[in-house]
């Protein structure tokens, strides 16, 4: 039996005095800590603060955890792309692999419930599955060059029948409309996919699709050469819609350079968007107009993003971040992204609030004296979530 000054079931009203019974992984009774319906167990009192589902980290990347530091801040997209991936080249499989594992230790230290991580070697399934926390797996293709989309496609369904059996769902992603051809986005949209993209993330991306020009032009051609590539003269998200990429279910990351109607073609289609401000920020773009999308219906989630863009991996910190950009948004609402928006747009039905019957993935975040406003003290800046269960 946890109790604290409040809980917050983000599915129900929050609870003063609260308390939440966990029994065998599953939460068993949320209520009054007082309520003559409260079951017997053990108590843990967890003090002053705010006891809550944990957090859903909708969108990361796991594999370049290593490159905490190494990435300048503040160049803009494309420069930053080209720091990022010659960073990477230098990387050691070794360096990667514990950076990816000291991630890992970081957001169970923060309660995370879930993490959706964008990978694209495969190579750590190992470790999250010893993770004591939900993973699901975008595992990322990336071809600009159409006529290699075939061998794009067939080297993915070969590492997907040679992935051993495991908890951790994995399933096919798209980079982004400026780095996957058309070819290749349509070969993933057969096979069901993509299920992550990112998405209208940058002014250079919105550029180099409407007219082809531009630094994003530049850079494709020094990594790949010219590919035939007529300019759909129009924004991503209606060039993502027009390949049938844009459908239910859909995880896409960023969405900073959206139009009105694009904000109605993501609800239309019932994508959820995964706002990543800090990491936008970090790069020097903007950051989508959440207040727009959730206007609109559209589900609005959180991400970190990397460690090679954002300082931690803590959900939280992103939506302290979105309160700031938006200060007319209720903080009840941005906490909400963070726990059941994330856990929606991931699927994963039985996270994200506290409810009987739901998986027992608590945070706490401890306060220095009694609350009256639960959820502005979470979004403060103050507040740290730790693992509760």
């Amino acid at each position: 039996m946890l109790r604290a000054d409040w809980v917050l079931p983000i599915v129900a009203p929050p609870i003063r005095d609260g308390a939440v019974a966990v029994a065998a992984g599953r939460i068993q009774w949320v209520g009054e800590a007082a309520s003559p319906l409260r079951p017997k167990g053990q108590e843990r009192d967890l003090g002053s603060g705010v006891l809550l589902p944990g957090p859903v980290n909708a969108h990361a990347h796991l594999e370049l955890s290593a490159l905490a530091g190494r990435v300048p801040a503040g160049v803009g997209f494309t420069r930053w792309v080209e720091a990022l991936v010659a960073a990477r080249d230098r990387l050691t499989p070794g360096e990667a692999r514990a950076g990816i594992a000291a991630a890992l230790a970081a957001l169970e230290e923060a309660g995370t419930a879930a993490v959706a991580d964008v990978s694209n070697a495969l190579d750590h399934l190992d470790l999250l599955e010893g993770a004591p926390f939900e993973s699901v797996v975008f595992f990322e293709q990336i071809g600009w060059d159409p006529a290699r989309a075939e061998e794009v496609l067939e080297r993915a369904d070969r590492r997907l029948r040679e992935l051993p059996a495991g908890r951790t769902a994995v399933h096919l992603a798209a980079h982004a409309p400026h780095s996957v051809s058309a070819a290749l986005m349509r070969g993933l949209v057969a096979r069901g996919g993509p299920r992550a993209l990112h998405l209208a993330e940058s002014a250079d991306e919105v550029r180099f699709l409407r007219d082809g020009r531009g630094p994003w032009r530049a850079f494709l051609e020094g990594r790949v050469g010219e590919v035939p590539f007529v300019p759909p003269a129009k924004s991503p998200v209606a060039y993502v819609a027009e390949l049938g990429a844009l459908k239910a279910g859909l995880v896409a990351a960023h969405c900073a350079e959206v139009e009105a109607a694009d904000v109605r073609r993501l609800a239309a289609a019932r994508v959820s968007v995964v706002a990543c401000p800090r990491s936008n920020r970090t790069i020097g773009e903007g950051v989508p107009p959440v207040p727009d999308l959730l206007a609109a219906g559209v589900n609005v989630a959180l991400g970190t993003d990397s460690l090679a863009s954002t300082p931690s991996l803590e959900v939280l910190d992103d939506a302290v971040a979105l309160a700031r950009e938006f200060p007319e948004l209720a903080p009840a609402t941005i906490v909400r992204m963070a726990t059941t928006g994330g856990a929606r747009a991931l699927g994963l039905s039985d996270l994200g609030g506290l409810a009987p019957g739901r998986r027992a993935a608590l945070a706490f975040a401890a306060a220095s004296g009694p609350l009256n406003e639960p959820h502005r003290f979470l979004l403060s800046g103050a507040a740290r979530l730790r693992r509760a269960v």
